[in-house]
């Protein structure tokens, strides 16, 4: 008789031999992958979008920030239920049949509520940890302006506190006959 998937726990992992529950490794990935996707429903359709965010270990939550007004803004508003979830690649690993293909990975998902941040300053403390992470080599009042009023009333600060996270990997220590890197950086293209 098949298992009932719908009815697991949000958090288990169906491999539970790639199951991660060391909340060490899931802070340090948190801390290390640069981009991050939020799920948020509308009258039953989801939504997903990619966003910078940083993790914030002293209140177990997420923040992340968008436009003041638009798809993020009114879903959350709608529905303050989220999935929020981060990922990455290792190598690729061949093999002698099309079925036992694979790839090392990692990754992590995050349940939890989305809250538009409307305190002053917890929208600063956001922001700047948010510019803390991705320009740590830039300080305010030194290399730029900080966050002034205006600058607030123009972007949705969002909080999603983390209720329950799961991390799953699959790593294969040392060498892999014939494994290699995904060859495309994902970067953005120039020009």
């Amino acid at each position: 008789m098949s298992r009932d998937y719908a009815a697991q726990p949000n958090t288990q992992v169906r491999r539970s031999d790639r199951a991660v529950e060391d909340e060490a490794w899931m802070v340090e990935m948190l801390s290390r992958v640069p981009v991050g996707y939020l799920a948020t429903t509308h009258d039953g359709q989801p939504f997903i979008n990619s966003n910078l965010y940083v993790y914030d270990a002293a209140r177990h939550c997420i923040y992340m920030h968008t436009a003041r007004v638009g798809r993020t803004r009114a879903n959350v508003d709608a529905a303050e239920k989220v999935c929020f979830t981060i990922s990455e690649i290792g190598r690729l690993l061949p093999a002698d049949e099309a079925l036992e293909f694979s790839v090392e990975y990692s990754g992590i998902v995050a349940f939890g509520t989305a809250h538009v941040v409307t305190d002053r300053d917890e929208q600063v403390h956001a922001l700047q940890i948010l510019l803390d992470r991705y320009f740590p080599h830039l300080q305010p009042g030194r290399d730029y302006r900080g966050i002034i009023d205006e600058e607030l009333t123009r972007t949705s600060v969002f909080r999603i506190d983390i209720s329950e996270w799961s991390g799953k990997r699959k790593k294969i220590d040392g060498p892999f006959a014939g494994a290699f890197e995904y060859p495309y950086s994902g970067s953005v293209e120039q020009g």
